[in-house]
């Protein structure tokens, strides 16, 4: 039986955040992006992982813009891929102390019929999401203190498939899989581990699909969901935001579709 001590009671809402230190890998847009702009509007340090030097400094620039009073310190970038183990270890040594991961990169390629898939089809995508994670999970798992929180992303097609989609499917399944796991793997250092299973969400991402590339194009599509329309990344990112501030929430894998899959 552990003997570690019990996790530390705080405040479950957002502001209890304030002074933590939030490590956000794939932040440079959509729902990451959107997380560290509300971090750091709770008084949070944020920390920007991503591939594009030019997009992570915007993406750093509108996130120090969240807080009249930010100090250099405050936000930081490091570009790199978020799969390999080097540019993580960098992002952790760069952060210090790192309260709280939240993962929304991942590779998404290669979609189509099951019988139709390539070897590096389905390799591309085991890879940029299930073996990222695992990167991500063995940094995290030295470095997080007791209360500290590692999200991951999967996506709500995982209860409500569609065909052409088995390899993404099949990814982000493992994904909310590895997630019960690590969470009692994590548990004797009373660290929590989560995901959030994401509906369609207003993203650079979402409109680069066909068709979407338009406000009137998105609200047509959006109309016929239970809430007449698609989410905001600001939505969907404060969900994250809630699984990093409660202390009680681990091993869990919340939805946030606007009720779209119960359709």
């Amino acid at each position: 039986m552990s003997t570690a001590a019990p996790i530390p009671v705080r405040s479950p809402l957002p502001s209890g955040l304030s002074g933590a230190t939030a490590l956000l890998i794939g932040g440079t847009s959509g729902i990451g992006l959107a997380a560290g702009v509300l971090l750091r509007s709770v008084g949070a340090r944020v920390v920007l992982v991503g591939r594009d030097p030019s997009r992570l400094d915007a993406a750093v620039a509108r996130v120090r813009a969240a807080s009249p009073d930010t100090a250099p310190d405050d936000v930081l970038g490091v570009a790199g891929d978020a799969g390999s183990e080097q540019t993580i270890t960098e992002a952790f040594d760069r952060a210090g102390r790192v309260d709280h991961v939240l993962l929304t990169a991942g590779g998404i390629s290669g979609m189509g019929l099951a019988a139709e898939l390539s070897d590096d089809a389905i390799t591309v995508n085991l890879d940029g999401r299930v073996r990222t994670a695992f990167t991500v999970a063995r940094a995290a798992a030295t470095r997080l203190p007791a209360g500290g929180s590692l999200t991951f992303s999967s996506g709500a097609l995982v209860i409500s498939p569609r065909p052409g989609m088995s390899a993404l499917v099949a990814a982000a399944g493992a994904v909310e899989a590895v997630t019960r796991a690590l969470a009692v793997e994590f548990a004797p250092a009373r660290q929590r581990v989560n995901a959030v299973r994401y509906g369609r969400v207003d993203t650079p991402l979402l409109r680069a699909a066909p068709g979407l590339d338009t406000d009137e194009a998105m609200a047509a599509a959006g109309a016929p969901t239970p809430l007449g329309r698609f989410g905001t990344a600001e939505e969907a990112a404060a969900s994250a935001l809630f699984l990093m501030a409660n202390n009680y929430v681990t091993g869990q894998v919340i939805t946030v579709d606007g009720g779209e899959f119960l359709t």
